[in-house]
């Protein structure tokens, strides 16, 4: 494949002597081969114009780097924003790419939507996957890639992957360090789904505009020009401004919610209640009302599953099939997954919430199914926005009866001064157990046949991080297996 063509499909210009013949793509010059470009970028650790010469001395044929980087030996395609560059040249490389592509933003709630959108296509009968926080996703298997949006050199390579094993359909979720660091570029994307925005990751982005910004970056430049927006309402201050960008491209606007237009257009949620294994769910689409008995415990559920639906539909599903079929939905790991009913009776739940709304939130949605004390184990990761430990801590005791802290993953913090900082926020109820594995066991054999258990924080992942840098140390651990450890250790100690 000829560099010069890569480059005019991508509108980009190249120097005279621009053309060479390319075998790959890569960022780490350690992966580069003879006929490789090498993205070279300046990072918060590494700058990777430090490496150019290795670069060149491996065989890599082009760099794309800043203006002002010193290239001998290659050529240099010179751009102010590299990353950029970069992902727009190697999305012509990466061919072919699922037909129908969708992604999803927001602060809570885009593995759900991805892996209900999945699922919604695999009930109509298409070849579907997703990509995001759970890894990547097939009807066969799932493979964790350790980040909720990969390199883009890994992300592009898993998107084509996925389309020469046959997948025409592909759910992704746009993460905002993704977005702000082109590393979802250059797709065809149909549709694209805001969930919602609450505080997250400002110890990355300066403030919650900033945040905004970055998310919005998925309607203002990512998806394609004939694309759809689909916006959850709830959220009311950011959706409007979601809708107000994807007006000012000319995108195809479909609410979701409450607020959700009842035409064509959109999905208006008019009635929710809770049942005992889940929700029923009217709604109105195109004029029709219809109940679906959403098979999962929790309102914002009913808000990723009818998101999904939305999606489906603004790219050419059935409408009638769709909104059938999301009362088959299946559960998501690690988000409001039952793990195991502890000996008295009590249903223990995992969930990945990790800030103050998505643990309000998970609080809230089991709230209704609770005829005793609701109990909260919980913490909060470290090397992480600390500013929103003292309102998680505030949260849970506003919401929860039982509210114990423990910790998440450290990481290169010191865990007893995180645990503090969440505790500033909690009311007098608020118990300390710093090993997570004893809170967690506490939590288990303390609870009556009318209480319900909630472990939140880590979900789906499978280890505990502490240390950072080279002491940097990952130890097994698993929310819903250790809560069904400690579930059968109890049965144990009242024989």
């Amino acid at each position: 494949m000829r560099l010069a063509g890569l480059a005019a499909s991508a509108d980009i210009e190249l120097p005279e002597c621009g053309d060479a013949q390319v075998t790959g793509f890569a960022i780490d010059n350690r992966k580069v081969a003879p006929g490789t470009v090498f993205g070279a970028f300046k990072g918060s650790r590494f700058n990777g114009e430090d490496f150019i010469p290795a670069a060149i001395k491996a065989g890599a044929v082009a760099i794309v780097a800043r203006p002002e980087a010193v290239v001998d030996g290659a050529i240099h395609i010179a751009s102010a924003e590299p990353r950029k560059t970069f992902a727009q040249l190697a999305a012509q490389f990466f061919k072919p790419v699922p037909q129908t592509i969708v992604a999803v933003t927001g602060t809570n709630g885009k593995t759900s939507t991805v892996e209900m959108t999945r699922q919604l296509w695999r009930m109509a009968g298409h070849r579907a996957a997703s990509i995001g926080t759970l890894g990547v996703t097939t009807p066969e298997e799932s493979v964790s890639t350790g980040l909720t949006t990969p390199d883009i050199v890994t992300f592009l390579a898993n998107v084509s992957g996925l389309a020469r094993e046959g997948m025409s359909h592909l759910a992704y979720e746009a993460s905002s360090h993704g977005l702000s660091q082109y590393r979802n570029e250059g797709l065809p994307v149909a549709a694209a789904g805001f969930t919602n925005l609450s505080r997250d990751h400002l110890d990355y982005h300066a403030d919650m505009d900033d945040y905004f910004a970055a998310k919005i970056r998925l309607l203002d430049e990512v998806v394609a020009d004939d694309a759809t927006a689909v916006v959850w309402t709830g959220n009311s201050e950011w959706a409007g401004r979601a809708i107000e960008h994807a007006q000012k491209r000319n995108l195809r606007v479909f609410t979701v919610g409450e607020q959700g237009a009842n035409d064509r257009n959109g999905i208006r949620l008019l009635a929710h209640t809770p049942t005992q294994l889940g929700q029923e769910l009217t709604v109105e689409h195109a004029g029709q009302q219809r109940v679906i008995k959403l098979p999962l415990i929790g309102a914002y559920q009913s808000a990723n599953a009818l998101v999904a639906a939305g999606l489906v539909i603004a790219t050419g599903g059935d409408a009638a099939q769709t909104l059938d079929a999301v009362s088959r939905l299946q559960p998501v790991r690690g988000r409001l997954e039952r793990a195991v009913i502890a000996p008295s009776g009590a249903p223990v739940y995992v969930d990945y919430a990790h800030t103050p709304d998505a643990l309000e939130a998970a609080i809230v949605a089991l709230r209704p199914h609770v005829k005793g004390r609701l109990i909260c184990v919980f913490g909060a990761g470290g090397d992480r926005d600390p500013g929103k430990r003292a309102p998680m801590g505030e949260a849970a005791s506003r919401h929860a009866d039982v509210v114990i802290v423990t910790d998440d993953n450290p990481r290169g913090e010191d865990a007893g001064d995180i645990r503090r900082e969440i505790l500033s926020g909690a009311s007098d109820k608020a118990i300390e157990i710093g090993d997570r594995r004893e809170a967690i066991a506490h939590a288990i054999a303390s609870a009556a046949s009318d209480d319900i258990v909630l472990i939140a924080g880590k979900g789906h992942e499978q280890g505990q991080i502490v240390g950072s840098g080279e002491n940097m140390r990952v130890f097994p651990f698993n929310d819903v297996e250790v809560a069904r450890e400690c579930a059968a250790q109890a049965v144990v100690a009242m024989r």
